[in-house]
């Protein structure tokens, strides 16, 4: 029997995920971007951000600018590394991000994984920005 947890991810699971973790909430960055932040109020900080098309993230193969990025933080460069180095995931980076702790997925590629890695690379986006008590208190030591 299958599970939802191990379903294709679809776009709308990125705010299923984020809205499900504790003391988020979807505000703005980067002046007018969706973003989803944690704690809620004026300390949060962002995990996810919804990327809006820029002249620094272009498709090789067409030319045009994405228009359907999304931005998750990792945890450390070692976590970005990973993701982007796994040719059978569809998280990449760009040089706009050297040295950001961050990887980039297409919203039209998120088929290529299942929504339990989804879950899991936000769950580490979430863990990395959310302060230490909450982390602690959701996940264990």
């Amino acid at each position: 029997m299958s599970t939802p947890e191990d379903r294709p991810a679809r776009p709308e699971d990125i705010d299923e995920i984020c809205a499900s973790l504790p003391e988020t909430e979807l505000g703005t960055s980067w002046g007018d971007r969706p973003t989803w932040k944690v704690p809620r109020g004026d300390k949060g900080k962002g995990f996810v951000l919804y990327r809006a098309p820029g002249r620094t993230a272009i498709d090789p193969e067409t030319g045009e600018m994405y228009d359907d990025l999304v931005v998750i933080m990792t945890p450390t460069e070692v976590e970005k590394h990973a993701l982007v180095e796994d040719a059978s995931t569809p998280f990449f980076t760009i040089d706009h991000f050297k040295g950001y702790n961050a990887v980039l997925v297409q919203q039209s590629r998120l088929d290529e994984i299942g929504r339990a890695e989804l879950a899991e690379v936000i769950t580490d986006a979430w863990s990395a920005k959310a302060p230490r008590a909450l982390v602690r208190e959701h996940l264990g030591e």
